[in-house]
């Protein structure tokens, strides 16, 4: 070997080390590795701030969403042809430093790569032949890495496509209490329209369990945030907004509410707000985002629905505090992935659920004077 060919040979062995360790962060080790070396975060948000804002340049909804969807799934596959190619360059760069140990010896690094690439999928067609033990033994290992690559991709495939299913599960059955887009206001109507306020205990137990889950699994793989919900006017970010609202509007409006069922799922739901908020590093400003006079309205609505409430002042200040505690990552998590607006989550400028004024009022045409 030359010293060409030992420097070669050591940056492949160190390519090769890098998408192990890499592969273990991301799909073996089931924790988030915020401060650690990743190539999924270097890769997958700086691609994912591209593909939003080449999504939403079209002025029609159903496509912009059809795109976004699209970006999950694609991301998976990017990540994992980023780590087979720098294995078999890394593997090619070993194989090239031991290219005399193999018949016929490769004349270039090209034929080393290709030597590699047939050898991780593997294709190979018995044209050359390793004679040495070492190259043997590098031949042997990268047959092995291509078989692990391929048992990974396909057991992180399910387990991704198993939590998202568990996920949307919860947020399709909420629909029918909640709305599209939901809202936590929504929630206790239906249940006192429907005679379900006893109900309204196993609603934010389910949703607590539901919170756990995604804690787990969300934070675990964090391309999981991506996959968006399937269904028109649905988001998992604003269903799980909607029944914080609702658990919160319980604990400090509501005065004949499920109060602890709503505390026990709020508090594991701030838990994996906090959690969001690490992970994505958001600025945490402590602010509510509803005004005093939506707080109003949403009074309004839960007297009608049957609700006895506190008096205005002492429940909007305890309303206020429990929402600034996780509004603003919620909000910033729903800018993040553009999903639809809700009641009071994201860009509430565009409600579908909601009839908009026009922004212009013009009066009737008067005819042009001749």
């Amino acid at each position: 070997m030359t010293a060409l060919q030992w420097v070669l040979a050591g940056v492949g062995l160190v390519m090769i080390a890098v998408v192990f360790y890499d592969l273990f962060q991301s799909v073996v080790l089931p924790r988030p590795a915020v401060r650690k070396i990743q190539l999924a975060r270097g890769v997958v948000r700086p691609l994912w701030y591209v593909w939003r804002w080449v999504s939403q340049r079209t002025s029609r909804v159903d496509r912009s969403e059809a795109r976004l969807a699209a970006f999950a799934p694609i991301a998976l596959l990017i990540l994992f042809a980023i780590w087979a190619t720098a294995l078999v360059i890394g593997y090619g760069l070993l194989i090239d430093g031991l290219a005399e140990q193999i018949r016929p010896a490769p004349p270039d690094l090209i034929t080393s790569l290709y030597i590699s690439a047939s050898t991780l999928v593997p294709l190979a067609y018995g044209d050359y032949v390793p004679e040495g033990g070492p190259v043997r033994v590098v031949i042997v290992a990268e047959s092995a890495t291509g078989v692990g690559l391929a048992a990974l991709a396909i057991t992180l495939l399910f387990s991704l496509y198993e939590s998202f299913r568990e996920r949307e599960q919860h947020v399709i059955s909420l629909d029918a209490m909640a709305g599209a887009p939901p809202s936590g206001v929504q929630i206790l109507e239906t249940a006192a329209e429907l005679g379900m306020r006893d109900n309204l205990s196993a609603t934010f137990d389910e949703w607590r369990e539901w919170s756990a889950t995604v804690l787990e699994s969300h934070l675990a793989y964090p391309l999981l945030v991506y996959f968006r919900s399937s269904h028109d006017n649905e988001a998992w970010i604003n269903s799980f907004g909607a029944v914080m609202d609702a658990a919160v509007l319980v604990m400090s409006t509501v005065e004949d509410g499920a109060e602890g069922p709503a505390r026990l799922m709020f508090t594991v739901g701030n838990h994996l707000v906090e959690d969001f908020n690490w992970v994505f590093r958001f600025k945490n400003e402590e602010y509510p985002i509803v005004e005093r006079s939506e707080y109003d309205v949403a009074v309004e609505r839960l007297v009608k629905a049957g609700y006895r409430v506190r008096s205005g002042d002492v429940g909007w200040k305890k309303f206020a505090k429990l929402r600034s505690k996780y509004a603003m990552t919620l909000n910033q998590m729903a800018n993040l992935l553009a999903l639809p607006p809700a009641q009071w989550i994201g860009d509430r400028s565009y409600l579908p659920h909601r009839e908009r004024p026009s922004r212009l009022r013009r009066g009737p045409r008067t005819a042009s004077p001749s």
